[in-house]
Order: structure tokens, then sequence, then C-alpha cells
């Protein structure tokens, strides 16, 4: 069976031999060894000034919200996974979707005026399967209109824009280290901040509120991550040179194999140094679509709709027409895209796609 992703396992023995250290220790949680020695890795790899790590990646966006949208109105992608909405939702700020750029599938930037309001306080962009925003043109609306700017870079681990992390743009970036990820921690991820002050604000919070053990700066919650996660992110971390090779090498074989006079892929923004995360493709329709599915299937290959469905369809958010973002929705699957996916099973499922569409 062939899956969308299959998680990178490092060699049992050297995470064997992380986790000794914890039983040594005889430190489990609360920012120890390991979680310090893997932020400073990460810091180095990723060549970024502040990390803050988390116990998954959806905690740093509620963070950030809370920290920066104040229950207002949050401008955002109805083309990403739900969690972006839904963080949203559970801060108590109200959604407002903006359609999204019809090739490189990110929120369309000329249209993020028109949607504010003196309600406004924040835009939520997705950069999608690490294709990065028009981050200069939502830098300038933003700084026009006194709004902060929160990045869910999810799928952004090791790319760069204009030769700088994509970590490093908006207010606070944020990303996932799920078992899925290019990189991870099984489950895990992070806050980025280059403002000392707002870094600040995002520690503490994130460490329910504290300044030392018997004081608070403020209202805080519990986000931390753990030493066996971290012992995983530090078994992990040496091979991601591999990893990126292994994945790029896929990628080439895809775009080899298949058909582009009868799909499409992504239109990756000029300037940047791809990670090769996901491999979507655009179908002509969604009967299509549905039509290679079912072929794949039938072979014991699962590829994944992601994002489907368009998130302004949710059943909690007021309903606005993004006619766009609902047809790519509808039209949009990753196929499988692993460090090891062998190039003959790559070269089968792009045979099955081509004889089904």
């Amino acid at each position: 069976m062939i899956n969308v992703t299959k998680t990178f396992f490092p060699p049992l023995a050297e995470y064997e031999a992380q986790l000794q250290r914890v039983w040594q220790n005889e430190w489990l949680t609360n920012r120890g060894e390991l979680v310090l020695e893997l932020e400073e890795k990460l810091r180095a790899h990723l060549n970024v000034p502040n990390i803050i790590l988390m116990t998954n990646g959806t905690l740093p966006i509620q963070i950030a919200l809370k920290l920066l949208a104040k229950g207002g109105e949050v401008i955002t992608t109805p083309f990403s996974y739900v969690a972006t909405t839904s963080a949203i939702v559970w801060e108590q700020c109200t959604p407002v979707f903006v359609d999204i750029h019809p090739e490189y599938l990110t929120i369309d930037e000329t249209k993020i005026a028109a949607a504010i309001t003196d309600k406004t306080t924040a835009i939520l962009a997705t950069h999608v399967f690490g294709n990065p925003c028009n981050i200069e043109a939502i830098e300038a609306i933003a700084l026009k209109h006194n709004l902060a700017v929160i990045y869910d870079a999810a799928h952004c681990f090791g790319v760069t824009y204009r030769k700088k992390s994509l970590f490093e743009y908006g207010d606070v970036s944020t990303c996932s280290f799920h078992a899925t990820k290019i990189f991870h921690t099984g489950e895990g991820g992070a806050a980025f901040c280059n403002n000392e002050h707002l870094y600040h604000q995002l520690f503490y919070s994130h460490n329910f509120g504290h300044n030392g053990p018997m004081d608070f700066h403020g209202v805080g919650i519990n986000a931390k991550i753990s030493e066996l996660q971290a012992a995983m992110g530090l078994s992990v971390l040496p091979y991601m040179d591999a990893i990126y090779s292994g994945r790029k090498r896929v990628v080439e074989a895809y775009d080899a194999g298949l058909d582009f006079t009868k799909l499409r892929k992504i239109k990756l923004r000029e300037k940047t140094q791809w990670n090769y995360s996901y491999y979507p493709i655009i179908f002509e329709s969604e009967a299509v679509l549905l039509k290679a599915q079912k072929a794949l299937n039938e072979a014991k290959i699962f590829p994944r709709r992601y994002f489907y469905p368009s998130l302004n369809t949710l059943n909690y958010v007021e309903r606005a027409e993004m006619p766009i973002s609902e047809e790519i929705a509808k039209c949009v699957m990753c196929l499988p895209l692993s460090k090891c996916l062998e190039i003959s099973t790559v070269k089968k499922i792009a045979y099955i796609i081509n004889t089904n569409v």
C-alpha cells in the first residue's frame, strides 16, 4: 500500500541514544536539555534568530492570534488545512475569506484591501505547499492599515525566499513538525518571530505565563514540547539533506512522467528555494480527479485531496463565495511523495493518472 506520505524514521539506535539521555537526566518536559539543544540546532539549520518549540503546529497559530488578532476580524485564505480557520474561530475571532490566486494557490493579495474593515486586526495567510505568498504586497497592506501578519508556514521547513528563511517574514510565522511533515518530532511545531518584545510574549504565553517559578508575566497556556519529541527531532535533523534530495528525485520523476497537456501544477513564486514537501496536481474537473483517484486506489495507491473542502464552506463560518478556491479544492490532489518512494512506483502512478485523464 502506497500512502500520500511516509514518515521518515531515523535509525532506531540513534533515537534510543537520545532517549538514553532523557533517562539519564530524569527530565521529561519543561524545556529540558534536549529541547534547548534542538532549538539551537534548528536556529543554525534554518538560519533564523528566534524559535519557540511547541507540542504541535496549531498552538503557535492560536497563541499568535490571541496576542495579535485580539478578537477582531482576521483576513485569511479558504485554501488551507482546516486548522488555519479553526484556530481563528477557536480564539473567538472572525475569519474573513479572500479568494486565492489560480496559479500560486496562495491568498490573492490584490483582493485583501477590499476585505478590510474597521474591525480587521490581522491577516493570517498560508504559504501553500511551501509556496510563498506575495510577502511584499501583504506587508505593504499591513503597514498601511496597521494590521498584524501571521503566516501559517506548516509546509515550509527549509524553504527560503529571497535567500532568507520563509519563517523570517511576518510578525509571527508558524510551522508544524507533525509526523507527516518533511521535518518532524512525531508531533510538534514552532513559532518564529523577529521582534524581541513579541517573542517574549509568545514565549511566556506558551508556558502558562510564567516569569520564574512563582511569578507571572500574564495569561498563558501549556504548549511546551517534551524531551521525547525533541529526541525524535534531534534524530531526524541530521538526515535533512538526504530527505530533501530524495524527495527532489521523486518530484523530478513526476515532472517527467505526467501528462501536463491535461494536468497542471502549482506555480512556484520566483526567488523561492522550495523543499519538495508536496506534489499537488490540478485536474480539469472533479469528475476526472475522482476517476483517477479510483484507479489509483484500486492499485493500492492512496493520494489525498489536499485541501478539500474549501474552508469558506465549513458549517461554522459565515458562507462567502470563493469561486477559485472552491474550484481548485475540487480538482487538486496530492500524489504520494516521500524520500524513499521508488521511481518505478512513481512511473506506475504517472501511468495510471495519464490513462485516466
